[in-house]
């Protein structure tokens, strides 16, 4: 699931991934509302607040969005980096082993959470969360060659729309109807991505308000398990490393 990347990938393996890296992000995004009232990987929504705040002169609190959206840049720029160069060194399983060091960083986000004040717990649950979120992304965004986005959920309820609507022209024989099968795994990958989503926000908020700052290291867990069998299968199989990082643009 974290090896094989760009064509090497079926539909299957970005199934696989897009549900269980949506699943955690969801959880984590709602479970950070929940707790603090922000979100950690909705960047639309936080540039809006950013707007509106300098647009009311209210720049103190604008800068704090603009913090934000500035971490998970700098996530997403990090992995890239990493991955760039664990690729140029033939380690092909540089995606899983971000994803397992996510997962370590999740634990200890979770422990200082818990042992930390409120004055300064949330701002490293909002900052840490936010380079989190744009370090998976990118990951995300790298291995499937931009396919599967996790906490993009604008982005894939119109590409949600848009396939519906293809079926409806093929279904009336105004389309190609060799396009159906394309269609129909877009469809899966983006419907079940969305409620892979959602399915997480729900049961994080479920787990935080049982277990409390606990449940962001909690959250390591999965990706942990995805990362650690996708190691050991590589291992076992010897697969090589995908291509160069430059293919990233």
């Amino acid at each position: 699931m974290l090896v094989r990347q760009g064509d090497a990938r079926d539909s299957g393996l970005d199934r696989h991934l897009a549900y269980t890296l949506a699943a955690v992000a969801g959880g984590l995004n709602a479970a950070a509302f929940h707790a603090v009232g922000f979100f950690s990987a909705n960047m639309t929504g936080n540039v809006s607040a950013l707007s509106s705040l300098i647009a009311l002169g209210d720049w103190g609190r604008g800068l704090g969005y603009l913090g934000i959206v500035i971490t998970f840049i700098f996530g997403a720029f990090v992995s890239t980096l990493v991955v760039g160069a664990g690729l140029r060194r033939g380690i092909s399983t540089i995606y899983a082993r971000v994803i397992l060091g996510e997962a370590a960083m999740l634990v200890l986000l979770g422990f200082l959470e818990s042992r930390l004040d409120r004055a300064s717990g949330v701002p490293i649950l909002i900052f840490g969360l936010s380079f989190l979120m744009g370090l998976q992304n990118a990951i995300v965004t790298h291995i499937s060659d931009a396919r599967v986005r996790t906490t993009h959920v604008s982005g894939m309820s119109t590409d949600i729309g848009i396939g519906l609507a293809k079926m409806l022209d093929i279904g009336k024989g105004l389309a190609d109807p060799a396009d159906r099968r394309r269609v129909i795994t877009e469809l899966h990958l983006h419907g079940g991505t969305v409620g892979s989503f959602l399915g997480g926000g729900v049961l994080g908020v479920l787990i935080y308000r049982f277990c409390g700052a606990i449940s962001f290291a909690l959250a390591g867990l999965p990706l942990a398990l995805a990362a650690t069998l996708s190691i050991v299968a590589s291992r076992r199989s010897r697969i090589p490393a995908g291509p160069s990082p430059d293919v990233f643009g």
